[in-house]
């Protein structure tokens, strides 16, 4: 059985933004511990082991777009938690900005998509059952952001 031409192009594309994902993950996490223009962060993650298959373009968006919005997506985190955003694990923090800022700016994203991403970062990187609280928080508001996926 030969394998399709377009969905192997989806399946590449779909592993360069779960790896570009994974970067901005890290990359949230480095500016939570250290501060700084994220324009720094993408200059400095450029060389990052992994980057090759990344996609570069939607690693540099989410990490400028969240940096940008990331009061106001903390404002919108803080409704559907039990609490503060400061008072997170920084990778669960840095994972539940990429899922707020890609429900709220990528709707071409679907909701359960974002969800499955964050969870999967979270089991990857976070403490040991943060993947349930990030789905939990993930899944009220892809149900405020979203609710005509649901």
């Amino acid at each position: 059985m030969r394998d399709d031409p377009d969905l192997r192009a989806s399946r590449l594309a779909s592993s360069a933004r779960s790896m570009a994902r994974k970067l901005a993950m890290q990359a949230l996490y480095r500016v939570q511990l250290n501060d700084g223009p994220w324009q720094d962060l993408v200059q400095e993650f450029s060389a990052e082991e992994g980057m090759d298959k990344a996609d570069g373009e939607y690693f540099r968006e989410l990490v400028s777009g969240i940096c940008a919005a990331r009061p106001a997506l903390d404002s919108e985190l803080s409704a559907f938690m039990d609490r503060s955003p400061e008072h997170l694990d920084p990778i669960e923090h840095a994972v539940l900005l990429i899922g707020a800022y890609e429900l709220k700016s990528r709707p071409e994203v679907p909701f359960r998509v974002v969800i499955n991403e964050g969870v999967n970062l979270a089991k990857r990187f976070g403490a040991t059952d943060g993947h349930k609280f990030v789905n939990a928080v993930l899944d009220r508001a892809a149900r405020t952001l979203r609710p005509h996926e649901h």
